[in-house]
């Protein structure tokens, strides 16, 4: 997030959960990946006074009816596990043919300022799902998915740069990034 805002807002100095003190966070309960993302960032201005991002993210599989778009962090159940969530997922597809194993990342990012300013952006990655995880970098499900942009390689394999570049969360913040310098200068 530091590395993509400070292209559109020079100067800024984003500072994670743990800088700040410890707050609630609240139950991410919303239908859609906009409503969790505005109810984190309406949260962590509420508990700090300050000018807050948040993000909700996940995959939508198409053989899968879209899932398991804003269930993805606990699709395999509690606790937490990205390697519970994939080989679920594999599991799922397993037998689905390559052609419909089509899938998008989507990343919602919201803005909320002290003055009452608000914004809410989406970014999407689309790809496919491959039949087994590929790859040491990234988070979640990296390790199975191939975007349309980067063929061969999933975005497990692709450096830091290259996946900003493609990225659901790199679209969805560079495009929030011009806003948010706006409201600081504001």
């Amino acid at each position: 997030m530091q590395r993509i805002l400070a292209e559109h807002a020079p100067g800024i100095v984003v500072v994670g959960l743990d800088a700040v003190p410890a707050y609630d966070e609240p139950v991410e309960d919303r239908p859609t990946f906009e409503g969790n993302a505005l109810l984190k960032a309406r949260a962590g201005l509420a508990a700090t006074g300050l000018p807050s991002v948040a993000d909700d993210s996940g995959i939508c599989v198409d053989a899968l009816n879209g899932m398991p778009g804003v269930l993805s962090a606990r699709w395999s159940g509690p606790p937490k596990s990205d390697a519970r969530n994939n080989e679920l997922l594999l599991a799922q597809l397993s037998e689905v043919p390559a052609q419909r194993r089509t899938a998008h990342f989507v990343c919602v990012v919201a803005f909320c300022h002290p003055d009452g300013t608000e914004a809410v952006v989406r970014g999407e990655m689309h790809g496919h799902v491959v039949r087994e995880a590929r790859g040491s970098g990234g988070f979640g499900y990296d390790v199975v998915f191939e975007a349309d942009e980067a063929p061969g390689v999933t975005t497990a394999e692709l450096t830091p740069g290259d996946k900003d570049a493609i990225s659901h969360r790199g679209k969805a913040l560079r495009e929030i990034g011009p806003l948010i310098g706006a409201a600081l200068r504001g």
